[in-house]
């Protein structure tokens, strides 16, 4: 048998924001957990804030993570020109590519794309 309990709706309107910030507070110890584990990486607000305003992913992240072009074509066994080309916006790149450009950099493959695009 179903038991039913009536509630006024404004007591049910309370009780829903309270699932919701219980919900909010639990992802919010998660991601905490995973950046005290050391497996959430932050993001300067400087990297984010070069991408929003038009430059190259590529090159943000190259230049965050401190490789130099040469040093990213190593790492990631992409010619150096098509590094250069996807910086500047002459070539997008392969998936393949990216995919390789990704790895190296230790970001998905979304990141590599314009923010703008």
């Amino acid at each position: 048998m179903n038991e039913m309990v009536s509630i006024p709706k404004d007591e049910y309107i309370r009780l829903r924001a309270i699932e919701e910030d219980m919900a909010d507070l639990n992802s919010v110890a998660k991601v905490l957990a995973r950046i005290k584990a050391g497996t959430e990486e932050l993001i300067p607000s400087a990297v984010v804030d070069r991408i929003l305003d038009g430059d190259a992913p590529l090159m943000v992240w190259r230049e965050h993570r401190g490789l130099s072009q040469a040093e990213l074509a190593r790492q990631s066994d992409v010619n150096r020109i098509q590094i250069i080309d996807i910086e500047a916006g002459r070539k997008t790149g392969s998936a393949a590519t990216l995919k390789k450009l990704a790895t190296a950099l230790q970001v998905d493959m979304d990141d590599l794309f314009d923010a703008q695009g």
